[in-house]
Order: C-alpha cells, then sequence, then structure tokens
C-alpha cells in the first residue's frame, strides 16, 4: 500500500503551461512559496540545541516543503478530493498571488522592492516576508476567504510532506521526529497467502468486460448480459450496499437463513499482510475521499472508512454498548420501542461474543498511561474501555487496518460468517441508484424496491451493472446512504438530516523522555483502552457533558492539526511529535447537520454543545497537567498553550479561563479550531412514521417496499459513546426483521 512517486506530468499548450492536475505554472509558484513558509529550511543556529544535531535532524531542519515533489502532491490532492468551491477559491488565490498587482491586493506593503518594478508578486517577496504577510493573513479578523484557502493549503501542505515516502517507504523528517513504522516483524505470523473471504469476493480491480461474468457465474450466482444496454444483470436475494458495521452484520444473518446474498463495495479488500501502516497510502485508500472529507465550510474533518470491512477495519477498536439511558430514551422519547426490549439486549450480547470483546488490558501506551494517571492524581474516576481484541493487543496502527490481525473487524467476522454460507462479495463496485418501481394499489408502500444499480471502478469494465434483488439493504453509513436514497427519487424529508457528527476536539500535553514515569511514544500501544467521562458538576448523576479518550495520530495527521506560528515554532511544536500526548474530547451532540449529496455535508454545533465541548477541554488540559506535562495546549489557531513547570492553581484557572471552542476559519473571529469527527449518525432516523423518520422500526424505508436501511444512520440521535456496538446489534436487529419480511413473503429463494 505505498504511494508510487510522483511524476510532473505537464499538460498541453498555449498561454501558460499547465500540469496534468490543472493547475498553472504561475499557480504552482505561488502554492510552492506558500509550502516553502509554512516548512521552510533553517539555520542550524535556530535549534538552540546544546548538543551537536544527528544527521536525520540536521536533515529535517534543512528540508523545505517547496521542495519537489511536495508542492505538486498537493495540487493533486485539492485537485481530485477538494470541494470545487475551495479548488476554485485556492486557484483565484494563486492567481492572484501570481501578479503583482495581487500580491499588492492580499499583501501590502510587504510585497514593495527597492528594484524595479518596484513590486514583488508573492513568490519574489523574501521568506521572511512572506511569513509576516501569511501571520497577517492569519490574525486578520475579516480576511475570511483568504484565511479559509491557507487552511486548506496548510492542511493539505502537512498531510503531503509528512505522509510521503520514497520507494523504501521512508519519510526523511520521520527519524528526526521520534517515528517509525511498526517493524515487518510484527505481523501475523499464520499462512500470509490466507485471505479469509476469498472464496466468496469477485475483485473487480483484476477483472475486465471478458472476464466479470464468468467469475460471477463461479461464484454461484445467476448472471445474464443485457448486450443492447451494455448491463450485466445479477440475480440474489439480497443486495447490500456496504461491507463495514452494518452491511457485514446484515450478510451474516441473511445468508445464515439461506438467502443468497450479495454485498457490493466500492472500496478494496485488504488482509493483514497487505496492511503497511504507511498513513498516506492507508488513508488514500482505506478512508472516504482518501482521509480529507471535510463539512463544506470547512468547520469539521470527517473520517469514515471505505474498503472491505468499512470503518470497522479502521476503527480504533473501543468497542461500548449503547448506554442504558440512550437505549431508554430511545425508547420513551422517540418511541422505537425494541431498543429497550430484550431482543436488543441480547444482540449486543451476540455482538460483542461474535467479534471478541474483551474488558481488560495488559499493557497501557503513552497516551492511555498519561489519561490514567492524570486522572488517578485528581480523584476522577477512569474506565478501561472494552475491545474487540485480546487484553495484550498493543496496536497503535489499527487506524489504518490492524497489521496484526488481531482487531475482530467484519470482514474478520461476520463477512467471513456469510462467506461461509455462500454469501459474494464485489468489491470496487459503487452504487448509483437503488431500482425503484410503482406499486400496486392499496399497498402501504408507493414503491418497491427491485435492487441496485451499480457501476465497477475499473477502467476495464464498461459495462453497467444490475443487481436484481426481493431485498436491497443499503449500509453505506450515515455520509453515504442519504445522498443514494436521493439519487434513487425518495422524497421523505428525514433522509439527509438530523446527522449527529460526535464532534471532536483535542488537548494536548508534553513528556520529554527524561519523564520515566510513561514509557513509549505516543503512537505506540492500544488506540483507546481509557476513558473518562465528565460529569456536571451541579449533578454529578446527570448524563456525561462529553467523554475524554485517546486518539492515534500520524505524523501527517498531528502535523496537520498542530497550529502554524511561524516556521521555526512549526517545526519546534513537530520535534516534540513522539512524546506529545493527546486527550480527544467527544460530545453527544444536540445539534444536527445534513448531507444532501456526496460529500455535500453541513454542519455547525449549537450554544449547548460548544459549552458541553468547553466542559470537556478545560477536564482535559486539568488531566494532562495533573499528569505531569511540563507544556499544555490546545489546537487553536493562535498556538494557544502553557508551560506547567512552576505555575500556581491561579495561573491554571486563568489559562483555562481563555479555552474556548472557537468556531473555524470560514468565521470572523480572529481564532478558529478544526474539528474532527469519526462517528456519523441520525441521517436516515427510525420514526414511528413518516413525519419522525425515513425509516420504519424494522428498518424499512417508508417509501420502497423492499428497501431497507441497515447501518448508523437509522440511530436516532447521537450514541455519546464509541457507536460500533450500537450499529452491530442494530443491524443484528434489523436483519432478523429482514429474514421474517423474506419468509413471510414466502418468494422462491435464488439459487
Amino acid at each position: 500500500m505505498r504511494r508510487e512517486s510522483h511524476p510532473l506530468l505537464r499538460g498541453g499548450g498555449g498561454g501558460e503551461r499547465k500540469y496534468r492536475h490543472g493547475f498553472t505554472e504561475g499557480e504552482m509558484k505561488s502554492l510552492g512559496s506558500i509550502c516553502e513558509v509554512l516548512l521552510p529550511s533553517l539555520p542550524l543556529e535556530a535549534l538552540q540545541s546544546q548538543t551537536p544535531p544527528s544527521k536525520p535532524l540536521s536533515s529535517f531542519w534543512a528540508s523545505s516543503a517547496s521542495h519537489h515533489p511536495i508542492p505538486h502532491l498537493v495540487a493533486e490532492k485539492l485537485a481530485n478530493r477538494g470541494l470545487i468551491e475551495a479548488v476554485i477559491l485556492v486557484r483565484v488565490i494563486l492567481w492572484l498571488l501570481s501578479t503583482r498587482l495581487g500580491t499588492l491586493l492580499l499583501c501590502g506593503s510587504l510585497c514593495f522592492s527597492e528594484r524595479w518594478p518596484f513590486l514583488n508578486n508573492f513568490s519574489g517577496i523574501p521568506l521572511h516576508k512572506r511569513e509576516k504577510v501569511v501571520q497577517s493573513w492569519l490574525q486578520h479578523r475579516f480576511l475570511t476567504p483568504i484565511r479559509l484557502a491557507f487552511a486548506y493549503v496548510k492542511v493539505l501542505c502537512l498531510l503531503v510532506y509528512f505522509s510521503w515516502v520514497d520507494e523504501n517507504g521512508e519519510n526523511p523528517a520521520w527519524k528526526a521526529i521520534g517515528y517509525e513504522v511498526p517493524a515487518d516483524d510484527e505481523k501475523p505470523s499464520n499462512d500470509s497467502n490466507v485471505r479469509p473471504l476469498q472464496k466468496g469476493i469477485v475483485e473487480t480491480i483484476y477483472e475486465s468486460d471478458s472476464t466479470l461474468k464468468q467469475s460471477l457465474v463461479e461464484k454461484g450466482l445467476h448472471v445474464t448480459m443485457d448486450s443492447r444496454n451494455n448491463t450485466l444483470r445479477v440475480k440474489c436475494d439480497v443486495v447490500i450496499v456496504g461491507s463495514g458495521s452494518g452491511g457485514g452484520v446484515a450478510a451474516a444473518v441473511l445468508a445464515s437463513a439461506g438467502h443468497k446474498v450479495v454485498v457490493i463495495e466500492k472500496g478494496n479488500y485488504f488482509t493483514a499482510k497487505d496492511y503497511s501502516s504507511l498513513e498516506g497510502p492507508s488513508m488514500d485508500q482505506m478512508y472516504e475521499n482518501g482521509g480529507v472529507l471535510a463539512s463544506a465550510d470547512s468547520r469539521i474533518q470527517l473520517l469514515a472508512g471505505s474498503t472491505v470491512g468499512g470503518g470497522s477495519a479502521v476503527n480504533w477498536s473501543a468497542s461500548i454498548k449503547t448506554p442504558y439511558e440512550v437505549l431508554n430514551e430511545w425508547s420513551e422519547s422517540h418511541g422505537i420501542s425494541f431498543f429497550s426490549s430484550p431482543e436488543y439486549l441480547s444482540a449486543m450480547e451476540t455482538v460483542c461474543q461474535r467479534i471478541g470483546v474483551t474488558e481488560d488490558c495488559t499493557e497501557e501506551g503513552l497516551q492511555n498511561q498519561v489519561l490514567r494517571r492524570g486522572c488517578q492524581n485528581l480523584g476522577l474516576k477512569v474506565d478501561f474501555v472494552p475491545r474487540n481484541s485480546s487484553g495484550n493487543h498493543y496496536c497503535g496502527s489499527c487506524g489504518f487496518g490492524c497489521p496484526k490481525g488481531e482487531k475482530q473487524a467484519t470482514q474478520l467476522t461476520w463477512l467471513v460468517d456469510a462467506v461461509d454460507h455462500g454469501a459474494v462479495i464485489v468489491t470496487g463496485c459503487k452504487a448509483e441508484r437503488f431500482m425503484l418501481e410503482g406499486q400496486r394499489s392499496g399497498s402501504d408502500r408507493k414503491k418497491k424496491c427491485v435492487g441496485v444499480r451499480a457501476k465497477a471502478l475499473s477502467s476495464r469494465i464498461t459495462m453497467k451493472l444490475e443487481f436484481v434483488a426481493k431485498v436491497t439493504v443499503s449500509a453505506g453509513g450515515a455520509l453515504l446512504t442519504p445522498p443514494l436514497m436521493i439519487s434513487s427519487g425518495l422524497k421523505n424529508k428525514n433522509i439527509g438530516r438530523n446527522l449527529h457528527l460526535h464532534p471532536v476536539l483535542m488537548a494536548w500535553g508534553y513528556f520529554p523522555d527524561n519523564i520515566s514515569e510513561f514509557k513509549g511514544k505516543a503512537y505506540e500501544g492500544g488506540i483507546i483502552t481509557s476513558v473518562h467521562k465528565v460529569q456536571s458538576s451541579s449533578d454529578p448523576k446527570s448524563n456525561a457533558r462529553a467523554i475524554i479518550e485517546t486518539p492515534a495520530l500520524g505524523p501527517a495527521s498531528f502535523a496537520s492539526l498542530c497550529p502554524w506560528l511561524s516556521g521555526l515554532d512549526f517545526k519546534q511544536r513537530v520535534l516534540k511529535y513522539s512524546r506529545t500526548a493527546h486527550l480527544i474530547t467527544i460530545i453527544r451532540d444536540n445539534a444536527s447537520g445534513q448531507v444532501t449529496s456526496e460529500g455535500r455535508i453541513s454542519y455547525k454545533l449549537n450554544a449547548i454543545d460548544k459549552e458541553n465541548m468547553k466542559a470537556g477541554l478545560k477536564q482535559a488540559l486539568r488531566i494532562l497537567i495533573a499528569a505531569g506535562a511540563v507544556e499544555v495546549g490546545t489546537h487553536r489557531s493562535d498556538g494557544q498553550r502553557m508551560k506547567c513547570n512552576g505555575i500556581t492553581e491561579k495561573e491554571v484557572e486563568e489559562f483555562l479561563g481563555n479555552v474556548y471552542p472557537a468556531e473555524a476559519a470560514l468565521s470572523p473571529g480572529k481564532h478558529w479550531n478544526l474539528y474532527s469527527s469519526a462517528h456519523q449518525m441520525g441521517s436516515c432516523r427510525m420514526g414511528v412514521n413518516e413525519k419522525e423518520g425515513a425509516v420504519d422500526e424494522n428498518g424499512q424505508s417508508w417509501e420502497a417496499e423492499g428497501l431497507f436501511v441497515c447501518d448508523g444512520s437509522v440511530l436516532p440521535t447521537a450514541v455519546g459513546v464509541n457507536p460500533m456496538i450500537t450499529i452491530q446489534s442494530t443491524a443484528y436487529c434489523i436483519s432478523k426483521r429482514i429474514a421474517e419480511y423474506l419468509r413471510a413473503e414466502q418468494i422462491p429463494k435464488v439459487h
């Protein structure tokens, strides 16, 4: 999963030269100049080190993000992954900066020169003045378009720089910042050729027009070719869109009930031996939009799995049951009775048993050691987090696919059960729309779903694909199920609305190597093994205002989140990477957003959410200070931080009094935070009627018979904890009801 080196490819002629990613030569000069400001080459004396620097440190200190191929990789990622508005905004500003008048408009007097024509474009301004220009952009309250463009470039530049690898899978900055990719000897020792899903999988990446039909037939499917429409038609009992926590469970339950099941998954299939633990290639190949998906206004960055196993393949192992107070709320306030029934409680037990949930942890990594010790020193309660792995699972790379093969994601559990019962998984296959037909008069639902149209993502397959089924299950997750339903013509007002994200902000604490109380590096060990619940001080028995856990942050993710104040300050910050512990504040959001089309997400916190986030951030900082951090801070754009040695309680409270969850770069305020989300829920929620929800208590669309939703989008509200167990348990119950629906229909099975 290593990225190939990027060739500098140029497009056609006429006027200014363009590169294959579409940027002009002038725009690229401006982009390279901004990259140099972000991460410049610095003189060794700026290190202020009392000992001679090591060779890796000297190399990193002299390196710059303006060096080839970084700017071109940034342009490529922006062009391929960015929202069209972001691409246009960035390119307009880069174009302006490539001209003298545009530079004067955006940079003011700092672009003046003593030589003719006495006015520089941006790339012609000396580096120290360019840095002042960028600093002025960041500090200006109303230059929001420029700040937003800079935020995009900053995130992408640092993601690219710290995740780029050469032909040996190495990055020249990693040794300097204390990072090492897990060694190959940590891979599973079993037969490296074993692929648990092999007997049931068809990978379109290896297929063509001439081979696909036969490969599907060999898996026991009934396949016909409509030559006139160039369409391959596949018949089955159940077609499931998505293979994650919802789709994987549905596939297992329905295949075990004797139905011929086809799962279509737009991502590819990887096993433990395929996982490189390389941040850049892994994000690019296993996450939605390559891991750079953001809301339309850039307020929040979203992480969602896009591979066989979905989010369960790349999540951080936390396996927490649905809190009873949430189940009661869904049952009583939303009228979904099965959430408080023995059926659901039994489903949670079944799920936890199947994915091997354990509640012990024999050894914790640095970040969880810090969380636990800080809570203990403050007299706060801290709990172990159940995980779908063994108690001695010490792996910090599960966010890139568990290289040890120990995390029991759906591709190692439920999907194995499914293929053992004859299910077929088609990878590299993207659903485009559900096939809906008009219903007979007198039916409860106006339409009937008879399958799904899809396309193979392989360029060697030009045929259209139709999966004709008695039941269609959408399990693409809360970000992709609504766009698929909307594009299919469904009109229920709840589709795409009520999107909950469990927004996250982070606090950090630096623990130098000489603090021997905490062993290891920040990126090592189980990602989430401890959790602290932040209760209301006025009502300790009320629901938690937030929970505090620990994240997985590779060097690129760390760098992209890190505030930028100057080139020197940034390099000094990133040198502390390996011993900087992060605590994440997760809130159960009251506000909700909307997803209307693929990649088009809107979301904004409300006042209650911001207050809960503030309470969580302050508690996280207190915990870091109590654990013995020498410096703590947040990722707010002004670089908010505090040295801890010798401080008084009054100074701590003064610092905490200035902590607040700032808005995004698009907002007119002076400072901002970049929020994150790895949990998406509620955008096709269950409801007692079509006014209250997009689907009924059985997960069936209120509009289309035979169309079911079986993923996190059906949840009535945010869960408040890591939702994997909730999603799988809900999917288990819905799948059992789908099996009953098929029995009631008494339709002959496809064989």
